[in-house]
């Protein structure tokens, strides 16, 4: 007997519900791991770019250095 004023918990709903959060949860963690791959890809081709800028500056350079009028 339910006393006055508080509700009943259905257990097949709270379960249905409880099994929404579980896969919600799962969701949840599935977007954080590819957060963080996405994260890591990102660094890796800043790493390239500037990689990438360093020697096309250097190759000018040397090619200024011999070509360039002294």
């Amino acid at each position: 007997m339910a006393l006055e004023g508080s509700a009943e918990i259905d257990p097949v709903k709270y379960g249905a519900l409880w099994q929404k959060v579980q896969d919600m949860d799962k969701k949840m963690d599935k977007m954080e791991q590819q957060m963080e791959q996405l994260i890591d890809m990102a660094s890796r081709s800043k790493g390239a770019l500037w990689l990438g800028i360093g020697l096309w500056s250097t190759l000018t350079g040397i090619a200024g250095f011999f070509f360039g009028k002294h």
